[in-house]
């Protein structure tokens, strides 16, 4: 690859992973909002309080107007309503859940043309909410089938050495394995620290989308082997307009693809991608044969969630505000996980029996159901893409030991310390096995 390739593709990863993971960038306008709690955790039938402040260049803007509501996350508002500010401070008294979830108050303004908008997010007992998907009789048996078949499919491993992305102690590979069916094909990026001896390995699993990979050099140069994989069954490499046009073109949509069919559908290729990753792994003459994790933000939350499911070789898990998760909440009146499959947007479309059934043996909740390894989680209240009731809802049912580091006001991102403390943790555990 060129330098001009090289750029370009880092250029685009950059922005995805900004656009998807990072702090949003600071504004001129701020509105600062919160709920009465410090934990911002209430109990059912007790009233919430959200206050705030819009501020300017950090001072009270005065004589602005905002525009409120008031609902739990997702559905439409119970309460919408304005408040002219002559301080720039307000209080909106929302009312109360009698349920467990979350009640979310979203407020905006304009000033000077432009539109600023913030919420915050109260949790009601949300250690109590049960997810609304079934677990099919023969979830375990569909799942060990598919392994068994997936284990008759020789990898046939290929390895390029990617001489401009290695370092002093690190060999970095674009990899590429047969997945699930004979001419499929997985890609990733391998990082091997290059002293000889033997390491924990690592599993990297992708947020949604169509991008190109870095691979986690850095992990690596701790004593590593790290696997940075995509799902789409093309090289990770490739030039920049490859992915842009994919996303746009075949691969739009793609959690829709044979949602009809359970044997069919999309994630069918990506879950067991997942296990051949670490069929991949743990072949390797460096690998010390005990510590494999696997982690991931989103789409890798979920996928994370499920690989430590699917194959006991996994020792332990991280994962970031996971996707898929609780899907048909939607259809029980409440929000449900990202993709959303079942929202106002796209209910005509997938409402359907069989849609509805695929969903159960892809959703979450049920591989959660079935951790034995320790994980630790991350997420905040203001998730608008992976709602909290639906993590809640997988998180709740892990019967392994687990820990849960809320960052509570952050929405679909994380901070500095988020990444810090999982990271540093998986890392520990990893090498002290």
């Amino acid at each position: 690859m060129n330098k001009v390739k090289i750029i370009s593709c880092l250029v685009l990863f950059v922005f995805s992973v900004f656009r998807n993971f990072a702090q949003p960038p600071g504004q001129i306008v701020k509105i600062v909002i919160a709920p009465d709690h410090n934990n911002w955790i209430y109990r059912p039938g007790e009233k919430v309080k959200f206050s705030g402040t819009v501020l300017q260049y950090g001072h009270p803007l005065k004589n602005v107007k905002i525009y409120y509501e008031v609902g739990p996350e997702k559905m439409e508002p119970v309460k919408k309503d304005s408040l002219q500010l002559p301080d720039g401070k307000f209080a909106i008294e929302a009312g109360t859940m009698n349920t467990a979830g979350f009640l979310r108050c979203i407020v905006s303004a304009e000033v000077e043309g432009k539109r600023y908008r913030n919420l915050a997010t109260a949790g009601f007992d949300p250690e109590s909410i049960h997810p609304t998907i079934e677990n099919p009789a023969d979830f375990v048996q569909f799942w060990q089938q598919a392994k068994s078949d997936l284990s008759k499919i020789p990898i046939d491993a290929k390895m390029i050495l990617l001489p401009e992305r290695c370092t002093e102690n690190v060999n970095v590979y674009h990899v590429n394995l047969q997945n699930y069916r004979p001419g499929t094909r997985l890609y990733g990026i391998l990082c091997v620290p290059k002293k000889e001896g033997k390491y924990p390995a690592l599993l990297k699993v992708p947020g949604a989308g169509v991008r190109p990979y870095f691979g986690d050099v850095a992990t690596a140069e701790k004593g590593v082997i790290t696997l940075e994989i995509g799902i789409h069954g093309i090289p990770v490499t490739l030039d920049a307009d490859v992915y842009t046009n994919l996303a746009a073109g075949p691969l739009n949509g793609y959690p829709n693809i044979n949602l009809d069919d359970r044997d069919r559908y999309y994630y069918k290729r990506v879950y067991l991608g997942c296990v051949r990753a670490n069929d991949f792994l743990v072949s390797l003459p460096q690998y010390d044969g005990m510590n494999l994790a696997v982690t991931g933000g989103s789409q890798g939350g979920a996928l994370s969630i499920i690989t430590a499911a699917l194959d006991p070789r996994v020792k332990l898990l991280a994962a970031y505000y996971p996707a898929l998760s609780d899907l048909t909440g939607y259809l029980k009146g409440r929000a449900g996980g990202w993709p959303h499959l079942f929202d106002k947007n796209n209910l005509s479309f997938n409402n359907k029996k069989d849609k509805i059934e695929t969903c159960k043996y892809y959703d979450v909740v049920n591989f959660a159901r079935l951790i034995k390894v320790p994980g630790m989680y991350s997420w905040g209240f203001n998730d608008e893409t992976c709602p909290p009731t639906s993590m809640y809802a997988a998180y709740n049912v892990i019967p392994a030991t687990k820990s849960l580091f809320l960052s509570l006001e952050t929405g679909h991102w994380t901070y500095p310390e988020q990444t810090e403390k999982l990271g540093n943790w998986l890392l520990e555990q990893l090498k002290n096995k």
